[in-house]
């Protein structure tokens, strides 16, 4: 084997039109760009969503809805599962942190204890925030209810 010999591998040469070489090529002039306008010009970028000049789709849709700066989100907790989580774990005192450690919240999260559900063990619950009907029904059941 001579280097006169050598050859590339089938299918690893293709052919790379050579554009703006000259009127024999077939491909020269204007080099496949047409004539005249931004596009023919050299460092045309066109920007995301534009049209042609044609109002864009995301200015011809409406604007719809609205963001409360203000929210406050709270995970829901029912109380059927603050009494499943009580008797489980044999607990008096349900707080945010018992709440955390049994895998119910995340980090930063806050609570709201919800009337879902009855309650019939005596609970010390500690949470950001309850429903009336959740409070009434603690309560009732001779628990203490006590906002962080």
């Amino acid at each position: 084997m001579e280097l006169y010999n050598l050859t590339p591998a089938v299918g690893s040469n293709k052919k790379k039109r050579r554009i703006g070489r000259g009127p024999g090529s077939g491909k020269g002039g204007t080099s496949t760009r047409g004539h005249k306008g931004a596009k023919s010009r050299s460092g045309y970028k066109q920007k995301v969503g534009f049209e042609g000049g044609q109002m864009p789709l995301q200015r011809r849709l409406p604007k719809g809805g609205f963001k409360n700066i203000n929210r406050v989100e709270y995970k829901a907790i029912n109380l059927s599962l603050l009494s499943e989580l009580a008797a489980n774990a044999g607990l008096e005192t349900v707080t945010v942190d018992t709440l955390r450690e049994a895998g119910l919240l995340r980090k930063g999260q806050l609570v709201k204890i919800l009337a879902n559900g009855n309650i019939t063990v005596k609970l010390n619950v500690e949470a950001n925030a309850f429903s009336k009907k959740a409070e009434e029904a603690i309560l009732a059941a001779g628990g203490t209810v006590k906002k962080v």
